[in-house]
């Protein structure tokens, strides 16, 4: 008795060929995003104190000129007067100068690591894609499509002059919309800076691999933020 013609695959070719779909939650990216940057953060100061305790080694050791000491002048003594006067207020104001010259290299890191997330998934929404022919429609993709996988929306507003630059504005931008501080408005603003540098790194990486090299500069207005992107005239 002849057996049944067998399946023409088997079931691991099929497996393959039609993969079960891997499920994440929603608030995954939330938390991987908050936890990225204190450790870029906490990354960064170890980083810096690192690189200082070798410079101070080298200058100690002869191997590096020690750094020119200001000069003091009437004016900077009447200053040194009064930051005697008012210490309190001198230290905290170093404090903060130093905190916003650490977060300057935490969001480069941010920005760097977006490049190259925004990049590679624009190469997997655009595989079976038609290259685009107009700049428009490349940043028409941006808006809708790759907003819709980072952020789950559409943006709401975009603007152009027709010269290069083009304005996208999200009235609720999710990395920022629970952002807030006790101390003011203006903290909770500086903090956001942080977690929209990934965003606008993720920007430039998925225009430049549409093919278009531009500069995005995020505009925070809590929960609102807008992303201009400047693209060079011949695009």
């Amino acid at each position: 008795m002849a057996q049944a013609p067998g399946p023409s695959t088997s079931p691991s070719l099929a497996g393959l060929a039609d993969p079960p779909p891997r499920l994440m939650d929603g608030a995954a990216m939330d938390y991987f995003l908050i936890e990225m940057v204190q450790t870029l953060s906490q990354s960064t100061r170890v980083a810096e104190a690192r690189a200082k305790k070798v410079e101070d080694e080298m200058i100690e050791a002869g191997l590096l000129p020690p750094p020119p000491a200001p000069p003091v002048t009437l004016k900077g003594r009447r200053e040194a007067q009064q930051r005697d006067s008012v210490a309190s207020s001198t230290a905290v104001g170093s404090e903060k100068g130093g905190a916003d010259g650490e977060e300057e290299g935490v969001r480069a890191r941010l920005e760097a690591i977006g490049l190259h997330v925004g990049a590679n998934i624009t190469e997997r929404l655009c595989h079976d894609r038609v290259a685009f022919s107009d700049t428009l429609d490349a940043i028409k993709f941006v808006c809708k499509e790759l907003w819709t996988v980072c952020w789950d929306k559409q943006v709401d507003n975009l603007r152009t002059n027709h010269r290069g630059v083009y304005v996208l504005q999200d009235n609720s931008f999710k990395p920022i919309t629970r952002i807030s501080s006790w101390e003011s408005r203006a903290d909770a603003t500086r903090r956001a800076k942080l977690y929209v540098a990934m965003s606008g790194g993720i920007l430039r990486g998925s225009l430049a691999r549409l093919g278009l090299q531009g500069v995005v500069v995020p505009e925070i207005n809590l929960p609102q933020c807008t992303f201009q992107v400047k693209l060079p005239k011949s695009t």
